[in-house]
């Protein structure tokens, strides 16, 4: 490991962030809050949701801001250097090894992801008040939670983007984020799925509801949701096997 050379990397990628703050600010943040605006605002001011979805919905859009960041944050880059830019080969002449050129991605896309999601919190209750009920009663767990998150977010976008071809973008959010999002829990907790039994149990297998219900259980814990311990054991189990697979797809990559 040469920390200098890891914390030069971190500083380019900042820069590189820095100089187009403003896309990035509006390919994080528009979306949320559209639905926020739409679901959160227009809905329940016109008398078609009950004003304590506001509290229910904020979870939800805070663990969609921080997956669709950190998976755009490090699948994205990595698609274009592997397949178009070809910049990768010049940080894999860096004097540090093969691995941590890809820890050193996934940690700066979990930052974003960190990021995205906190100025959720302040935005989304500036166009929901009055009525938002948050709940902050283990700061603790909530950290760990959004922690767990946002690694979850930034190891799965290496594994995508060292998975998916460049002309298979738009497939890849269309067959996988997109569904993750509606099978998600992220407009409503686990518990509204009791109806459809089977759906109910085939959903745990998205890592997108362990994060909306733990969001939910450490934000708003009046509702309904899974085990906040069963939902940080499960995300640390997703985390590991995301890091996994994208080092082992980076490293190949990387040598041929």
């Amino acid at each position: 490991m040469n920390w200098k050379t890891f914390l030069a990397l971190l500083g380019r990628d900042a820069h590189v962030a820095r100089r187009n703050i403003v896309p990035l600010f509006l390919q994080t943040f528009l979306q949320p809050m559209m639905f926020v605006f739409i679901f959160g605002r227009v809905m329940v001011s016109s008398g078609y949701m009950p004003p304590a979805y506001k509290s229910l919905l904020l979870p939800g859009i805070m663990a969609i801001s921080m997956v669709f960041t950190g998976v755009w944050a490090v699948a994205m880059p990595l698609i274009g250097e592997f397949q178009f830019t070809r910049e990768i080969e010049d940080r894999l002449l860096a004097p540090i090894n093969i691995s941590w050129l890809a820890i050193e991605k996934v940690i700066f896309g979990t930052m974003q992801a960190v990021i995205a999601g906190l100025v959720v919190i302040p935005a989304a209750w500036l166009l929901l008040r009055p009525g938002v009920g948050l709940n902050l009663s283990s700061p603790l767990a909530f950290a760990c939670v959004t922690l767990l998150v946002a690694l979850f977010s930034s190891c799965g976008g290496l594994a995508l983007g060292c998975s998916v071809e460049q002309t298979h973008i738009g497939l890849m959010f269309s067959m996988v984020l997109t569904p993750m999002i509606f099978f998600g829990c992220t407009y409503y907790p686990w518990s509204a799925l009791g109806h459809f039994p089977i759906l109910q149990k085939v959903v745990l297998i998205n890592p997108l509801v362990y994060a909306s219900e733990g969001l939910r259980g450490t934000l708003v814990p009046q509702f309904p949701h899974i085990s906040v311990w069963a939902v940080l054991i499960v995300l640390a189990f997703f985390d590991l096997m995301f890091l996994f697979v994208g080092l082992k797809r980076f490293r190949a990559k990387a040598v041929s």
